[in-house]
């Protein structure tokens, strides 16, 4: 073992997990586990839901994983010392021994997800281990990085995905006989969402879990940004420590599929009109009096046939398609394989937004990225800006591409059901 308490990095391929002592919320402190939780960062709609989540209880999670302050330091500074007053005051309790954590969520719509909580060996995408599918904003990297270093702690888990192969010997046959036992708590949040945690600390178990994860490669489905921090932090430590290692939820998607859904974009400062106009000629454009719905059945029937995007922000929406070829061709770079020339984020980036609309990718005070759908148009109506909604990426397109190490434009996909924050952390100081 190293002075982290890990298992020394080895020469062998594949992915390498460890158990660690996690961190979870005493029921008896809080107003509930439910009422703790919270989306992961980059979803959480601010400043409508973080609000809304820090009324619900005290201990929320987002006083830690988005603190609220005037400058940088200020707000990492409050996450730190929010984080040992919670420790001192036993809210966040440790578990006594290491361990995998089985975690599961389901709704009433018949989606149920499983998977393994542990430390990831953090890997380089030159090694084909972990592989990501999406660029990452710079600025957010930096952020995450200082609130991690703040903390001494990984947060929220990232969620990976990797194709097990069903036998009785991999992991998923520990985690279908571990959700056999009770679980260590049961909480539904008020998305409709069941939770339940178990622990895995059986050494048998442990290792079977560690052999199986050893023959496989992990696909980033949602967390870019945090596996980039853990690179950063990993780089600035010298090895071995605790930040070779960062908390990750990993999901079989042969045994549990996910559901891919399209993250979609605000637009500030552009009024409906004016992006109209600018497409005038380069872009088929249909105004369609319908409900949300069936708009969005609209644009999935589009985007069989080609990129297509739907606008809204004036009180309707508008199906953009059909681009002009010699527009794309001048616009779309060569460099890379078809498919990632024809994706819709692809072309909303390199042409909508760079050549057409002249809006920077990375600018926050020009561009948002929104998950939820009707919070998109909404803002966009409030706010008097351009809601661009998106058709999801395919989960095999994706993963061919990452394959090839072709990563797509940032926050092209959405991967879910995202793991809810705050029921496992991880200290990087036990």
């Amino acid at each position: 073992m190293n002075s982290a308490g890990h298992p020394e990095a080895t020469a062998r391929r594949g992915l390498e997990l460890t158990p660690f002592r996690g961190l979870r919320y005493d029921p008896d402190r809080v107003g509930g586990l439910a009422a703790v939780t919270s989306p992961p960062y980059d979803v959480v709609v601010r400043p409508d839901g973080l609000h809304h989540l820090q009324d619900a209880d005290p201990y929320n999670i987002v006083r830690l994983i988005l603190p609220q302050a005037d400058t940088a330091d200020a707000r990492n500074e409050q996450a730190a010392k929010t984080l040992r007053r919670w420790l001192s005051e036993g809210v966040l309790t440790a578990d006594p021994e290491p361990g995998l954590y089985v975690y599961e969520q389901h709704d009433g719509d018949g989606m149920l997800q499983r998977g393994i909580i542990g430390a990831l060996r953090v890997t380089e995408p030159s090694e084909g281990l972990v592989l990501p599918h999406e660029d990452v904003m710079p600025h957010v990297v930096a952020d995450r990085a200082a609130l991690m270093r703040a903390t001494s702690a990984n947060l929220e888990p990232l969620l990976l995905t990797y194709r097990g192969n069903g036998t009785a010997a991999d992991a998923t046959a520990v985690i279908e006989r571990t959700v056999e036992r009770p679980p260590l708590f049961s909480t539904t949040t008020e998305d409709g969402f069941s939770h339940r945690l178990w622990s895995i600390t059986d050494p048998t178990d442990l290792a079977r879990v560690q052999s199986d994860l050893t023959r496989h490669q992990a696909l980033i489905a949602d967390g870019h940004h945090r596996w980039a921090t853990y690179r950063r932090l990993r780089a600035e430590h010298p090895s071995p420590s605790a930040w070779d290692y960062g908390l990750v939820l990993l999901v079989d998607t042969a045994r549990y599929p996910l559901r891919v859904r399209a993250i979609h974009r605000l637009l500030h400062g552009l009024p409906v009109p004016d992006a109209l106009t600018a497409l005038d000629g380069l872009f088929r454009v249909r105004r369609l009096e319908v409900p949300l719905p069936e708009a969005l059945e609209a644009l999935a029937d589009a985007a069989c046939a080609g990129n297509a995007y739907l606008l809204a922000g004036d009180g309707a929406f508008h199906l953009v398609d059909h681009p002009d070829p010699a527009l794309l061709a001048r616009t779309v770079p060569t460099d890379r394989p078809a498919a990632w020339r024809t994706l819709d984020a692809t072309v909303l980036h390199a042409t909508l937004l760079a050549e057409i609309w002249h809006i920077p990718e990375d600018d926050p005070t020009r561009i948002a990225y929104i998950h939820d759908t009707a919070a998109t148009i909404e803002k966009a109506e409030r706010d008097g800006g351009t809601a661009v909604l998106m058709h999801p990426v395919r989960e095999d397109v994706v993963r061919d591409l990452a394959r090839q190490g072709v990563t797509m434009p940032r926050k092209s996909t959405s991967f879910g059901p995202k793991p809810a924050s705050g029921l496992v952390l991880r200290a990087l100081d036990l």
